[in-house]
């Protein structure tokens, strides 16, 4: 923080955090001189703020035990930051099945903020447009997610009930490798016990989440963020397809994302190999990728090809004057 406001709200919220703090330590975290944390002390007094000082050696200063500081305390960045941050979780799909979190959360900040403060807040609500659309997303229970990334953490197994696309419910016991944010979706990803595999799991569709018997240690290897869109270009979609890309893998890997499909080497170049529910996209997606290739599978791949070329060509094809 660069405003001198901001920083006296920054040396409030250390010394909130409990105990005493030097002098220095106080100045090294706020990138100040010792001179100037003593005025901000002097600052928070005078503001009713009941700030203790320690004189001596490794002196500093803490709160006043047992005082209460209101509950909350922004400067116009911070509050910035909040309803920004807020409003972009909203539209990216990040709320939870309580679908009014996000607006009841900005109520709450908008009521304890300064008139002037919250007016111009509004104004930038009301007038900040944004090129990307709002996705559609699936909800996840909240207390779904704090139970699965809890487990995470603690490295504990739990047992969850789990719905599939096709309506069947099943128990399984997961051992959570991770919890993963993607194209609107939570995902949670680790050992399934009835599987005896590695699985990944739609948390909107876990009805559940209890504690089960034992624990677990994360292979050292293992990325979640891989797994989850490894395991989404591996759905059962319609289409099985291979096609040679003429370039290196590595070019590749940095124009087609891991959920588009598996890169491996090949003689020609890169192997391209993903499923596909409908292949006039996936037409799409080779012709736009700018290189050479060869479909190896399907056959109806090179159908779809030649259906877009000759559109194309339709399109570039000038239309006669009409006299």
């Amino acid at each position: 923080m660069t405003r001198p406001t901001g920083r006296v709200l920054a040396m409030l919220e250390l010394l909130q955090t409990g105990g005493q703090r030097t002098v220095g330590e106080l100045a090294d975290r706020l990138g100040v001189d010792e001179r100037t944390v003593r005025r901000y002390a002097e600052h928070l007094t005078d503001l009713g703020i009941p700030v203790r000082a320690q004189r001596g050696r490794y002196g500093g200063y803490r709160l006043a035990p047992g005082y209460k500081l209101p509950p909350l305390m922004l400067t116009d960045d911070e509050a910035v930051a909040v309803v920004l941050g807020l409003r972009v979780a909203e539209r990216a799909g990040l709320a939870t099945t309580d679908h009014a979190a996000a607006a009841s959360a900005l109520a709450k900040v908008s009521r304890v903020l300064p008139d002037a403060l919250r007016r111009r807040l509004d104004h930038l609500l009301t007038t900040a447009q944004f090129t990307a659309p709002a996705r559609a997303a699936s909800p996840a229970d909240a207390d779904t997610l704090l139970d699965l990334t809890a487990a995470a953490r603690a490295r504990r197994t739990v047992a969850i009930t789990y719905t599939a696309w096709d309506g069947r419910e099943s128990q399984r016991d997961l051992d959570v490798y991770g919890v993963v944010f993607h194209a609107g979706r939570w995902y949670a990803t680790g050992y399934d016990h009835e599987r005896d595999d590695v699985r990944t799991f739609r948390v909107d569709r876990i009805a559940s989440v209890r504690p089960a018997a034992g624990g677990f240690v994360v292979p050292a290897d293992f990325d979640a963020r891989a797994q989850v869109e490894g395991g989404i270009a591996a759905a059962g979609w319609s289409h099985e397809v291979r096609v040679v890309l003429r370039t290196s893998p590595a070019q590749a890997r940095e124009r087609l994302p891991r959920s588009v499909g598996r890169l491996t080497e090949h003689p020609d170049g890169a192997l391209l190999e993903t499923r596909a529910e409908r292949l006039d996209g996936m037409a799409r997606l080779l012709a736009g990728l700018g290189w050479d290739f060869e479909v190896l599978t399907p056959d109806a791949l090179r159908d779809e090809l030649v259906a877009l070329a000759d559109r194309l060509r339709t399109a570039a094809t000038p239309t006669p004057p009409t006299w």
